[in-house]
């Protein structure tokens, strides 16, 4: 009852908060159509929503040569939006033109000035916001100005996160490259040591190399399951084997429920590389090497564990901080991977000291929107 009485309108505040509400409740609607940046898709989901928060006849956004998208009356003004844009990235800041400008011969057209403003990212300019009103006052250029100021920097960061998508995609790359150089060396002296001795068992080496460097290095999307990378993961481990033989052993335990579950491409194979490279040549005698994923509610649980030789953990924190410096196949990439495809809580721990081994836990949800291979 007190809460009903609590949303009554009488009691939402007072007219000022309300319109505060709309206005944000408005920007909030284009948020996720700038996000992906200015393109004549994203322009058309927000062009209504811009014409909303300045109220005026019609609303135009363009790129820096043409028309992206049009809301409102007198559509016969649209053919003229491009040249408007040009003119206003010449200029370089907020300009405003009036019928003679227009050229309207319409005399039914109430559109009298146009007031164009620049977006954009970087300080460089990608479009234009053109608002068509009937005068131009100093409030409503104000606005449009503070309009525009708010889409560029929706742009902006639009532009961060296909920076940032760029650069992860280019640290994968580097990853499936970083393969080649010892591990594709020690792999084919292994197979050649069978050669003779053992040739049913070299035929099928070779066929796991050739499985595995080709998932390593194909062309993937951004994601695959659970159950594909730990197919890549087992013909790692039985080249692994074949280099170290009764030093190296491995013990997997894979919940069934688990394997269809969508992870960021190579996120688990850096890990074990790791516990390989790091963890178990570097040590004498016997080396074991255990991956587990396990079905948790509604989340997987893999984690990858070696009893190696360890880490200084402030060598780990400045890997995981991106610190290329430090000699980890990849560690920082597939922490931002994660956090990026799931949030932030879903980061890599590691747990580890000198002499300790090293244990890697990865969580991630069983099922995450706009998230599949």
């Amino acid at each position: 009852m007190v809460a009903w009485r609590w949303l009554r309108p009488g009691h939402l505040g007072t007219e000022a908060d309300r319109a505060t509400f709309r206005t944000l409740h408005t920007a909030s609607l284009m948020t996720a159509s700038l996000r992906t940046g200015l393109t004549t898709s994203s322009a058309e989901r927000s062009v209504k929503h811009l014409r909303s928060l300045l109220a005026t006849p019609a609303v135009a956004l363009t790129d820096t040569q043409g028309l992206l998208a049009w809301d409102g009356r007198f559509g016969h003004h649209a053919e003229q939006t491009g040249k408007l844009a040009e003119r206003a990235v010449a200029d370089g800041g907020t300009t405003i033109r009036d019928r003679r400008d227009l050229g309207c011969v319409d005399p039914a057209c109430s559109i009298r000035k146009v007031v164009i403003t620049p977006l954009t990212v970087e300080e460089r300019v990608v479009g234009t916001l053109q608002v068509f009103s009937s005068g131009a006052s100093a409030g409503l250029v104000r606005a449009t100005e503070e309009v525009a100021l708010w889409v560029s920097g929706q742009l902006e960061l639009a532009e961060l996160d296909a920076s940032r998508t760029r650069m992860m995609e280019a640290e994968v790359r580097a990853l499936r490259a970083q393969i080649s150089p010892h591990f594709v060396y020690n792999a084919l002296n292994a197979i050649a040591s069978f050669v003779r001795t053992d040739p049913d068992r070299a035929r099928d080496l070779l066929v796991d190399f050739a499985d595995f460097t080709r998932y390593s290095f194909q062309r993937h999307g951004e994601f695959t399951t659970l159950e594909e990378e730990l197919r890549s993961i087992e013909r790692y481990l039985v080249l692994e084997q074949a280099r170290f033989g009764d030093r190296l052993a491995v013990t997997l335990r894979i919940a069934p429920e688990v394997l269809p579950v969508t992870i960021p491409v190579l996120s688990l194979q850096p890990l074990v590389e790791n516990a390989v490279r790091h963890g178990l040549a570097q040590k004498a005698g016997t080396g074991r090497i255990t991956i587990l994923a396990e079905d948790f509610d509604r989340e997987a649980v893999i984690s990858v564990e070696d009893d190696g030789v360890g880490e200084d953990p402030e060598r780990v924190r400045r890997a995981l901080a991106g610190d290329v410096s430090m000699d980890s196949i990849g560690l920082g990439n597939v922490d931002e991977r994660l956090r990026s495809a799931f949030g932030d809580e879903y980061g890599l721990v590691v747990e580890t000291a000198p002499g300790a081994g090293t244990k890697v836990t990865v969580r991630v949800p069983k099922f995450a929107a706009g998230v599949r291979p």
